[in-house]
């Protein structure tokens, strides 16, 4: 007896489904991470900018509020990504981040010639810029408190501390608008930090050492 042609169609395997055109990049909580560390940033800058140029300060006014939101925005600033070690996606990400391979040295090398080079999920420009903003954020940490509390350290401690300060937060400044600038210019990138999924093509073209 020949089985019913309902039951010989489910005894044939399904077709394998195509491939989804989008791939996970960011998880929840590291872009919750990028976000609030951003705003807190972001504050930081534009008071600044209220604390040192005339014409920002004369258009803002209160400068007693200015300088305790600026002084809260920098003591807050490390708290998302500390709180962000809890999610294993982001710690896995640091390490990423932390490690730089041969390949990380021909993508510089190409970059300078402006062509693409080879990258895993975050290229060397990404890696050091990373690096470098950490640690500018821990020097600015560290030089704000100086300055904020003035009556546990000496004169020359403060006086070096500001000197310190301003003119990192300069390069800070500019750093950040060079940052902010490439991240105009990649709209698929913008597109990962805000939903947490890339274009397969895109994922394959600008980081195609990376498997998602």
């Amino acid at each position: 007896m020949s089985p019913r042609p309902d039951t010989a169609a489910r005894q044939q395997p399904s077709p394998p489904s195509p491939p989804s055109d989008r791939v996970r990049r960011f998880t929840r909580a590291e872009r919750w991470v990028h976000r609030t560390t951003a705003a807190l940033m972001g504050v930081c800058v534009a008071t600044a900018a209220c604390l040192y140029l005339p014409e920002f300060a004369e258009l803002v006014g209160r400068r007693d509020l200015v300088v305790r939101l600026h002084e809260w925005a920098g003591l807050l600033l490390p708290l998302p990504l500390l709180a962000g070690l809890a999610s294993r996606a982001l710690r896995a990400d640091l390490g990423r981040l932390n490690r730089f391979g041969p390949h990380d040295g021909t993508w510089l090398r190409e970059a300078l010639r402006r062509r693409r080079g080879p990258a895993g999920k975050f290229n060397a420009g990404q890696k050091i810029y990373a690096s470098w903003l950490a640690g500018a954020t821990l020097v600015m940490l560290g030089t704000g408190l100086v300055m904020w509390f003035t009556h546990l350290t000496p004169l020359m401690w403060r006086t070096s501390a500001t000197f310190v300060h301003d003119w990192l937060a300069l390069t800070l400044g500019v750093v950040l608008a060079g940052h902010i600038g490439m991240a105009l210019r990649d709209p698929e990138s913008r597109t990962g930090l805000r939903t947490g999924t890339v274009d397969r093509a895109w994922a394959e073209r600008e980081h195609e050492l990376w498997r998602p």
